[in-house]
């Protein structure tokens, strides 16, 4: 029980941390505007609001994993950053982090899974490895569309949405 207790203050603290470096320039972070310049040299664009769910994300699930809290929702954010953080940073650099590869982003992974898992059980902790893994992919696959693209979709979001009646203009007015 200590250690389990000790393992998700620690990674849940660390989180925080590095969620907190983003968001703010703590710690010798970069903060939105440096970390979303970096984020839009790997392709994640706009770069500032990824920076900012970035932050969010771990800064957030970093404080619900430590205090045990909402630890699939904790998981699911947590996964998303890390299948983030390999997939954009790490990947092709394969897996020892002495070349800059992903096995840290791995190990910490696993442990989340673990705690999730003793904390809810094993559907959860597989639920949130799936959400968070799918939902940076599918994010990262938004993201690194171009700007037109995105722009395109927008437009066509707004275009479909009906137009309640009281803010209706008629042809006579």
């Amino acid at each position: 029980m200590i250690g389990h207790v000790l393992l998700r203050t620690l990674i849940g603290g660390l989180f925080i941390g590095h969620g907190t470096q983003k968001l703010f320039g703590w710690f010798g972070g970069h903060g939105p505007e440096g970390t979303g310049e970096f984020f839009e040299s790997l392709g994640l664009r706009p770069g500032k609001p990824n920076a900012i769910a970035a932050g969010a994300a771990e800064a957030g699930g970093g404080a619900l994993l430590a205090t045990g809290l909402a630890t699939p929702l904790a998981g699911t954010a947590l996964h998303s950053v890390m299948t983030s953080a390999i997939h954009h940073v790490h990947a092709e650099k394969g897996p020892w982090s002495t070349e800059g590869g992903w096995e840290y982003n791995a190990v910490l992974m696993a442990a989340v899974f673990a705690i999730v898992e003793k904390r809810s059980g094993r559907r959860w902790a597989l639920a949130s490895l799936v959400a968070g893994a799918g939902g940076s992919l599918i994010a990262s696959e938004v993201a690194n569309r171009p700007p037109e693209e995105r722009q395109a979709e927008r437009v066509v979001e707004v275009a479909e949405q009906p137009v309640p009646a009281e803010t209706r203009v008629s042809a006579s007015a």
